[in-house]
Formats: structure tokens, sequence, C-alpha cells
């Protein structure tokens, strides 16, 4: 099994409260794809209550069946779809891929 943990911290913008609202949409955006890609076991997003000098406000946690199931994963369309999104709030991202 492989477990796939990204994090991202969300850009709060001028207004205020944008950085929540837009933590909210990605978070929807990361959870539509559950069930829809191949391989993929499960998928959990969260977003994070403290806010402190190098905390992310979202991650997502998700297993896959093999290393080649999360290869596939990356270019899935569904993928593909939420990454604009996501990027289009997200400021910085973290990745760790690890076998268990």
């Amino acid at each position: 099994m492989v477990k796939h943990i990204v994090m991202w911290h969300v850009e709060e913008n001028a207004t205020q409260g944008a950085g929540p609202v837009n933590a909210t949409r990605v978070k929807r955006a990361l959870e539509a794809m559950n069930g829809r890609i191949p391989g993929m076991l499960m998928l959990e997003v969260g977003i994070g209550f403290q806010s402190t000098e190098g905390s992310s406000e979202i991650v997502l946690y998700s297993e896959f069946d093999s290393r080649e199931s999360l290869e596939r994963y990356r270019d899935h369309p569904t993928r593909v779809a939420v990454v604009p999104i996501v990027r289009s709030v997200c400021t910085e991202r973290r990745v760790v891929d690890y076998e268990t």
C-alpha cells in the first residue's frame, strides 16, 4: 500500500476571511475525487484549525493499492481538473509518499 500526503498553505489575499473560504473550496474539490480514481483506496481532506508559522491550512491523506496506481492518479483527468483550483489559492505545497 502507498500513502500519499499533501499539505498546502492557503493565501489569505487582501480580503479578510478569504483564506477560510478558499480552503473550503479546495477541500470540496479534492473530496470530489473520492471513488473516481482507480487504485485509490481512500481519500481524506482536512482543514487545519491552528494558524502558526509553518502550519498548513489543508491536508490531503490518501491511500493507493500500488506505486503504479499513484502514478496513474497524477495524470488522471479527475485530478488534473482539480489542480487549477488548488493552484489558484495555494502558495506552498509539501508532499510525502511512502509504502507500508
